[in-house]
């Protein structure tokens, strides 16, 4: 769509993408030509929506999108008889989105967990090829490639889709990275892309809402709620980010913030406790607090040592050294990050060393270190707030 686009437009039909695919996926499979088609339909509604939008936009797309796909298969002149191999619709209960349903197509048992992941955040969360590159920290061509390569195995592995009894790791882990991306983009000129976030948030509330009694689900749904509900105060009113320690606690959601409490409280003593649980209770813990000097450091360490035996992740090992500078000091948090050298092309590692030399005095490396992190990240704002932490310890200005 053109840049010249009505956005509350392209918010609708952005929203509406991945049901449209996953009703035509669902329906009749073929995921590569139903995604052309789909695309193709959304073209058509930008052009043709401008003066009214049809009363029910979501028909309108998968009639169109459905035409397309058949005239994209009928061309094929080597598959004249796929038509008849299609998968009739199953009977529809009311009780599924077509985008959870599509969810769980990306997530089909003859994918590898990275496949599962990686073809998700392309297809559900609308990620580009490039940023998914990014997310996994692989070229952008080797991830097309595996895209393709994950589409056909599907195509070919002869199991239907199906949405599952109960979702796999993977599932929420795609959410979890879904969320992530819109709450903190890796690249491009905004600091968080929200229209990902709240369709993270709306997808895993789904999940929720099939699976009460899980708890991971639960945790997972409270992390993302009380991650998001600082959103207003990230940045100032010029797209700069703001750290948590400098936000304006009055503007973060109350309402989310209550629910995402009420959530973890009611998940954690329901057992077992994974680490979508405890990332919820430390998140709790910052948004409970008054202010930052408020803060409960200890037991948010307490929390990370406890994550760190559940998952072998080195971006929780560096949170905790973090955690554990706020508590006894940069000293201790300096100690713990030659551990960390997996992350040495990771921005956060350098901003997070950064931080903490800072912090005990050593402006020069501190410094280094935040030109460091802004040549690593693929973000505008980012970039800019970190040049600018240089320039004033440069320069000998306070920080903020």
């Amino acid at each position: 769509m053109s840049s010249g686009s009505d956005p509350r437009l392209e918010d609708l039909l952005r929203s509406l993408a991945p049901q449209v695919l996953g009703a035509l996926v669902r329906r009749y499979g073929h995921f590569d030509h139903a995604e052309d088609a789909v695309q193709e339909a959304l073209i058509a509604a930008a052009s043709q929506w401008r003066g009214a939008i049809p009363d029910s936009p979501r028909a309108w797309l998968i009639t169109v999108a459905s035409r397309r796909l058949t005239d994209l298969l009928r061309s094929e002149s080597a598959r004249l008889r796929r038509e008849a191999e299609w998968v009739p619709p199953p009977p529809s209960t009311g009780h599924h989105d077509d985008s959870l349903v599509l969810l769980a197509m990306c997530c089909h048992p003859s994918l590898s967990a990275p496949d599962q992941i990686a073809l998700t955040l392309r297809a559900v969360g609308g990620l580009s090829t490039a940023e998914v590159a990014r997310a996994f920290l692989v070229p952008e061509a080797t991830m097309a490639r595996r895209i393709s390569r994950a589409k056909q195995r599907i195509k070919t592995s002869g199991v239907p889709f199906a949405l599952p009894a109960a979702f796999s790791a993977a599932v929420l882990h795609v959410l979890y990275l879904m969320f992530n991306e819109g709450y903190a983009a890796t690249a491009g000129p905004d600091l968080h892309r929200p229209d990902l976030a709240v369709e993270a948030i709306r997808l895993t509330r789904l999940v929720h809402r099939l699976l009460p009694g899980d708890s991971e689900v639960t945790g997972l749904l409270a992390l993302m709620l009380l991650t998001d509900a600082r959103r207003p105060a990230r940045t100032a009113p010029d797209g700069t980010p703001v750290p948590m320690d400098a936000q304006d606690r009055t503007l973060w959601n109350a309402d989310l913030i209550a629910e995402g409490v009420a959530l973890v409280t009611a998940a954690l003593p329901r057992g077992p406790v994974g680490p979508y649980q405890v990332q919820a209770a430390i998140a709790a813990l910052h948004d409970e607090a008054p202010s930052a000097g408020a803060t409960d450091w200890p037991q948010i360490v307490a929390l990370y040592e406890l994550l760190m035996t559940l998952t072998d992740n080195p971006m929780v090992a560096l949170n905790h050294a973090v955690a554990v500078t706020m508590a006894a000091g940069p000293a201790a948090g300096l100690a713990l990050l030659p551990s960390l050298s997996s992350l040495a092309g990771d921005h956060r590692f350098h901003a997070v060393r950064g931080h903490l030399l800072e912090m005990s005095g050593d402006a020069t490396a501190a410094g280094e270190a935040y030109t460091t992190a802004a040549g690593l990240t693929g973000s505008v704002p980012l970039q800019r707030y970190l040049h600018g932490r240089a320039a004033r310890l440069r320069t000998g200005l306070p920080g903020t």
